[in-house]
């Protein structure tokens, strides 16, 4: 199966199970209803990007569903927790994608999705040959994959939010959901 369209989601659920905080955050997302089988980080060859609403709509509940999936959770009041998954695919779409998962507490918004996304764009960068400094600021780096022409689009979701004041769970989810052919 390789999966020719991909929709981005995000969540947060609050609950004094941590568990069920998971599957308010999976509700919010509006993938609750599936059975989700996390795999590793490739974007497709030829996959296409489509919206959340088309993504849901070629599903059906109880389906099992692979996703690149990222989760964070706290029952520690006003720890902030955020869940993201990166993108970076190449010009060339027939090439192959990356995705990438990172979850942390105390980074905001901004600054876990940045780093989210730039974990993908090195991946790809790393097997295009793209010469880099590992330790170059995301801009600069990113402004090199520029100027490479080979890594023509990144972008990232991100979900973060603040650890619930009376120490409810409260868990953050990113995911890429993968749509096979024949959905």
């Amino acid at each position: 199966m390789i999966a020719k369209a991909i929709f981005l989601t995000k969540g947060v659920g609050k609950h004094k199970e941590r568990l069920t905080s998971f599957e308010m955050a999976l509700r919010d997302a509006g993938i609750a209803a599936f059975n989700l089988v996390r795999v590793s980080s490739i974007f497709p060859p030829g996959c296409k990007l489509i919206s959340k609403k088309q993504g849901l709509h070629r599903l059906k509940p109880g389906q099992v569903v692979f996703c690149v999936m990222s989760e964070a959770s706290t029952n520690e009041p006003n720890r902030l927790a955020a869940a993201s998954v990166g993108i970076a695919t190449p010009r060339d779409a027939e090439q192959y994608g990356y995705l990438s998962e990172h979850h942390s507490h105390g980074q905001t918004e901004k600054v876990a999705g940045d780093y989210a996304e730039d974990l993908a764009a090195e991946m790809l960068a790393t097997t295009l040959g793209v010469d880099f400094d590992s330790n170059q600021s995301w801009d600069e780096k990113r402004e090199i994959w520029k100027i490479s022409g080979q890594i023509v689009n990144t972008r990232n979701i991100t979900q973060s939010a603040v650890g619930d004041k009376d120490g409810l769970w409260t868990t953050v989810i990113a995911a890429a959901v993968l749509i096979p052919a024949e959905a």
